[in-house]
């Protein structure tokens, strides 16, 4: 298998065939973001793809989820998607799902057609960086786009029939902001009804804008006790069935996963013991290691 630079892709994909069909991200301008900063964004030969696929039939057969990579192969035509979506299944007939990274930026290239067009190809569960319902932690983060064509861009995607897991930057909105960053979001999450809310806290490396304006002061970083407080409401303000929580991301304040709303209160009754637990610290800013990591 061909893959260019770093590879990510979300832990729930560890057990996924990953395919890498871009290399890069479109994007790239997220404030906060280092994943592909020195890495050009291009696109795949469709030979090459064809070929990793036939090396894949040849170890792993059966394979019935794909992931295809990099940063946000949904940036592709819808045509491409298809043909590589024909491609798959026509190497690995088994495969059920095949995922990807996403934008709401991507969502907008794509017709109505176009998507319901997709998803009968297969194509589902795509993993969106939301980040944030609020239109002034979207500014910082540089998003580009706003919570309500993130709302409408959603909508679209589930009237195709895709579900999505939706990623969520607690601290987005920098500290003192952080009460409407958690009502805003859930807001935006319990009218688009995701799959999957991917949690992690905002942090920044070298090499990204918001590192230097956390350096410099003009980003105020959140403390434990205000992550611990914007997680709290934003679990109590979410209205979702059937969704599995993940909170496991080392940058995470509250290390926990559940579904929801099965499993709510007893997040809820996590988030409480950990308030406890820091009960010394909640005025402190976390101290950061590598990938955002809080040595708690």
């Amino acid at each position: 298998m061909n893959y260019t630079g770093t590879t990510f892709r979300p832990p729930f994909e560890a057990n996924s065939l990953l395919l890498q069909v871009t290399i890069g991200c479109s994007h790239n301008k997220c404030s906060f973001c280092t994943m592909y900063r020195d890495t050009p964004f291009s696109v795949e030969p469709m030979e090459q793809i064809r070929a990793d696929l036939a090396e894949a039939k040849a170890y792993v057969p059966g394979a019935r989820r794909v992931f295809l990579e990099n940063g946000d192969p949904f940036a592709l035509s819808a045509d491409r998607l298809a043909e590589i979506a024909e491609a798959v299944h026509e190497f690995l007939p088994a495969v059920e799902t095949i995922a990807m990274y996403a934008s709401i930026n991507n969502i907008r290239s794509k017709t109505d057609e176009e998507l319901v067009r997709l998803r009968s190809l297969g194509i589902n569960e795509l993993n969106i960086g939301v980040e944030s319902g609020l239109d002034e932690a979207l500014v910082l983060m540089n998003k580009g786009y706003d919570s309500k064509e993130a709302l409408y861009e959603l909508g679209r995607l589930r009237a195709a029939g895709m579900d999505y897991g939706a990623n969520v930057i607690f601290g987005g909105a920098g500290a003192g902001k952080t009460r409407e960053n958690a009502s805003a979001t859930a807001e935006l999450i319990n009218k688009t009804s995701p799959y999957l809310i991917f949690t992690g806290t905002i942090h920044a490396d070298p090499g990204c804008p918001l590192y230097n304006d956390m350096q410099t002061g003009r980003f105020p970083e959140p403390t434990f006790g205000e992550h611990i407080d914007e997680e709290e409401l934003f679990l109590r303000e979410l209205d979702v069935e059937n969704c599995l929580y993940f909170g496991l991301h080392p940058s995470n304040v509250v290390r926990m996963q559940g579904w929801l709303s099965r499993d709510k209160q007893a997040m809820l009754e996590e988030v409480k013991n950990t308030r406890q637990r820091l009960q010394n610290r909640l005025g402190d800013v976390p101290v950061r290691y590598g990938e955002g990591a809080i040595l708690l």
